[in-house]
């Protein structure tokens, strides 16, 4: 089958069933199975990032829902990405008096996360990238959001800035500034419509309670994990050693925002969690959080797969902060700094030690804390895309 479009901006593209004439973000689509986002060796990969860091941008518009500002923006091959400005400086910790709830998000932390998502050999989180867009051309004079474009203004340093409207820091006080026109950000690549891959949003067992004063049922009750066991879907397949996958990746980048994730529908309940939404992870390096390995500690469970690659990234030709460093390195953000500074992936091997630490003392404490995922597994249908 062949589609032609040619609306006003937008290339004038001839699609075939042939991939090769298919753009990056589709093929990041069709390529989606059961158990990953993406296949670490697949080509497109670089593609895809280097299709989001150049690619002209044809429109921006602010999305909708969400605490926190951040923009949808397209392509003229009918591409698009979520775009996260810069709101604070890579070094700059967040206050030890604000809650988790009401912290800044980071650009940087979005890109991070893809990195360290990757290395873990998890591939859940959507490519990002980083990018220097001009906050006038690119953003103010192409926007169709007039609720967006009534937020622009001239700080009187003579730096274009907007704030646009949601729930949190969208206000003058809080405004995201161009120096004066050029801003960093991060692009994040979209999902598949959900008309055509629908999503399942479950709210995580171990949800903080987003309360100043109330604690979680988990934070009060060691054994909770019992009861989690008896719970659809944790009472049958991987959907629970998934889960602790994704509190190992947050409690490595000190993620304590993880209210929910998602999962494809066509794949039923056996299929990988997206780790979506890492913008406000690297908020501290001084400092860990143990509460964010709850899981892990209370179920005594990890995949093989995810044990044997944190023991490998915590030996001194592998170690985890290198190869973080190494990678982040590909990101055009780099040329402008180091995307994490160097106290933050100092922290990255702290926090290692300390997961292999508590699987440690599971294994002296239970002998079934091991789950043997590596002897295969059932292919299913290939993408959410097309099955």
């Amino acid at each position: 089958k062949i589609q032609n479009w040619n609306k006003e901006g937008y290339d004038k593209v001839t699609w075939t069933t042939d991939v090769e004439t298919h753009p990056p973000w589709l093929r990041f689509h069709l390529g989606i199975s059961r158990w990953e986002l993406y296949n670490r060796k697949d080509p497109n990969l670089a593609q895809l990032t280097h299709y989001l860091a150049t690619q002209h941008i044809l429109g921006s518009v602010q999305k909708k829902g969400g605490t926190q500002l951040k923009l949808l923006i397209s392509f003229p091959n009918y591409g698009q990405a979520l775009l996260k400005p810069m709101k604070q400086t890579r070094h700059a910790e967040t206050d030890v008096n604000l809650f988790y709830f009401s912290d800044f998000e980071r650009h940087n932390a979005e890109i991070a996360a893809f990195h360290l998502d990757r290395l873990l050999g998890f591939n859940r989180i959507p490519p990002v990238v980083g990018r220097l867009i001009n906050v006038t051309t690119e953003i103010k004079e192409i926007t169709t959001d007039r609720r967006l474009s009534k937020t622009f203004f001239t700080s009187p340093a003579g730096n274009v800035c907007f704030y646009g409207q949601c729930e949190y820091y969208c206000s003058v006080e809080h405004p995201v500034c161009g120096q004066p026109h050029m801003l960093e950000v991060s692009l994040a690549t979209m999902l598949p419509d959900l008309t055509i891959a629908p999503r399942r949003s479950w709210r995580s067992p171990w949800r903080r309670s987003y309360s100043r004063t109330k604690l979680a049922q988990w934070e009060k009750d060691p054994a909770y994990c019992d009861t989690v066991k008896q719970t659809p879907p944790y009472n049958q397949g991987t959907r629970l050693v998934d889960l602790i996958d994704m509190a190992v990746l947050d409690f490595l980048m000190s993620n304590m925002d993880r209210h929910h994730y998602e999962t494809f529908e066509q794949f039923g309940n056996n299929t990988f969690l997206l780790h979506l939404d890492n913008g406000r992870a690297f908020g501290r390096h001084s400092q860990d959080e143990p509460s964010i390995l709850a899981p892990l500690q209370q179920c005594c469970r990890i995949r093989r797969s995810t044990f044997l690659r944190l023991r490998l990234l915590s030996l001194p030709d592998f170690r985890l902060s290198d190869i973080m460093r190494e990678s982040l390195t590909q990101d055009p953000l780099s040329r402008v700094a180091p995307l994490l500074s160097e106290p933050h992936l100092s922290a990255l091997d702290r926090r290692l030690a300390k997961v292999l630490q508590v699987v440690q003392t599971c294994q002296e404490k239970h002998d079934d804390v091991i789950y043997n995922d590596i002897e295969g597994h059932d292919q299913g249908p290939r993408s959410a895309v097309t099955a």
